[in-house]
């Protein structure tokens, strides 16, 4: 007689050694999440220190992975560039001529600022790239936006400095390890950057919406000036991020402000820059030191001390006009 073909698990052992090992996995699973629920509760510090030996430990296959993502990710580009050369060499040939007249717009812009910065005495100071690193990965799904990048303080990187790419801003460091550090990416809701517009200046804020867009809400509610394409860059306030750093492009109005799109992707960007804290500072242009507090005043010519209020004298001191009887002498 044959054997069913639906056995019950207690006929073999092998059956029941795989249930056994599943149910384990499982249990240990769930022990373990609850333990590392428990622990961010009541202990953030160690579960932060968990976290980076966690990174410390996915950082060698996951940048593994990343160079396989690139290099597939390139060989794909280059055969469609095959492809599509020649609309695209019609295209950038447009494009340089276009580009050629604003590039010397852009050159006397430029002499334009050094000449105004020089008399207002402004130093504009670029914060220096602390560590170039890879990006090893960042969240996709999660309502935190996060990355994940292949430094950390053995090379320098600290707290709160800015992450930018070639692109543009990417966030700033959130927290650091020997060899990796964790970063704030501009998406997310808890990351707020002053921004400006790029072309004259208006001033605003960006916030994060957890979707790789930004929040672009005016600090003046009022008629909105934003339109659509408008490029929004950093304006330097707060003393962390640098400015004209490019952030969003206005993808739609809203009515506090609009919806930008960030230029700089963190899903396709490789290589970023982790730059020192930007502080303005005034200073003076020709010493390069620091003004005084006191201002000088406008005017060259010596201020005319205040003179007292002259009291009245006596009666019997009152001057008298010359040629009087006081005047001559007496016999």
């Amino acid at each position: 007689m044959a054997p069913p073909r639906k056995r019950r698990p207690g006929f073999s052992r092998k059956a029941q050694l795989q249930i056994f090992t599943g149910y384990l996995l499982a249990f240990t699973g769930a022990f373990a999440g609850l333990l590392l629920l428990a622990l961010s509760y009541f202990d953030p510090a160690a579960f932060s220190a968990v976290r980076s030996i966690a990174a410390e430990v996915a950082a060698p296959p996951a940048r593994l992975l990343t160079g396989v993502r690139v290099s597939t990710q390139s060989s794909w580009r280059e055969v469609s560039a095959y492809f599509e050369a020649g609309s695209k060499n019609a295209r950038l040939e447009r494009e340089v001529e276009r580009n050629r007249v604003r590039l010397i717009e852009a050159r006397a812009l430029k002499q334009e600022n050094r000449e105004l910065r020089r008399l207002l005495g402004l130093i504009k100071q670029e914060g220096r790239p602390v560590a170039t690193a890879r990006l090893i990965n960042s969240s996709a799904s999660s309502s935190r936006r996060y990355a994940t990048i292949d430094v950390g303080s053995r090379q320098g990187v600290q707290r709160s400095q800015p992450v930018r790419a070639q692109r543009g801003l990417i966030g700033r460091v959130l927290e650091t390890g020997p060899n990796t550090a964790r970063v704030l990416l501009l998406s997310d809701a808890e990351n707020v950057v002053p921004v400006r517009r790029a072309r004259d200046g208006v001033v605003a804020f960006s916030q994060g919406r957890g979707d790789g867009r930004v929040d672009i809400k005016l600090i003046d509610i009022g008629i909105n000036p934003f339109k659509v394409g408008d490029v929004m860059v950093t304006s330097g306030n707060g003393g962390v991020y640098p400015p004209n750093v490019p952030v969003a492009i206005i993808e739609r109005l809203t009515s506090d402000g609009a919806i930008g799109k960030l230029l700089a992707n963190p899903a396709g960007t490789d290589f970023v820059i982790v730059q020192e804290m930007y502080e303005p500072e005034l200073a003076d242009p020709d010493t390069g030191t620091l003004p005084p507090v006191s201002v000088a005043p406008a005017s060259t010519a010596p201020a005319r001390r205040a003179e007292p209020a002259a009291t009245p004298a006596p009666a019997s001191e009152a001057p008298l006009p010359p040629g009087t009887a006081a005047d001559t002498p007496r016999p």
